[in-house]
């Protein structure tokens, strides 16, 4: 089957069979690696990417569910001339990563909840990511980058 889709801002046409998840589609087609695979079952939140500006978990939804939106991916987030986005910038200054695993699934739902909530405290962000998962810290610094990169995200 066929599917047509907008993927971070280019129009995209999808050759996959019926059982095709979006994670797979946008990692062995269109070779999009930034998007992980963790855990396969919408556990651990690595997959996560933006459709039509809302985090989803692509991992949990077939192709064929994404047909007409607009997906976001984490190579889509800097900007043309390779800025980081506000933040991924956060991300980095403020060591919200060890081994950068869960990484781009923090930031696409860090982006969302800042949407949803741009005045988040600590405990609204905290409560906001607990779809995503990280083994290799105390969510401290993951916390500390999001209320940052939120607050960057406002000017």
């Amino acid at each position: 089957m066929q599917v047509q889709l907008q993927v971070n801002g280019k129009a995209v046409t999808v050759d996959a069979a019926p059982h095709t998840l979006l994670v797979q589609a946008l990692r062995e087609q269109l070779k999009l690696t930034g998007t992980h695979v963790g855990c396969d079952t919408a556990q651990c939140g690595a997959c996560t990417v933006l459709m039509n500006g809302k985090a989803v978990k692509s991992c949990n939804m077939l192709l064929a569910q994404a047909a007409g939106t607009d997906v976001q991916t984490i190579e889509g987030m800097a900007a043309a001339d390779g800025t980081m986005h506000p933040m991924q910038a956060a991300f980095k200054e403020c060591h919200g990563l060890q081994c950068g695993f869960c990484t781009p699934g923090m930031v696409m739902s860090a982006v969302d909840l800042h949407k949803r909530q741009p005045n988040a405290n600590e405990q609204q962000v905290r409560e906001g990511l607990e779809g995503n998962i990280c083994r290799c810290t105390g969510y401290q610094n993951i916390v500390k980058s999001v209320l940052q990169g939120s607050a960057a995200m406002k000017s």
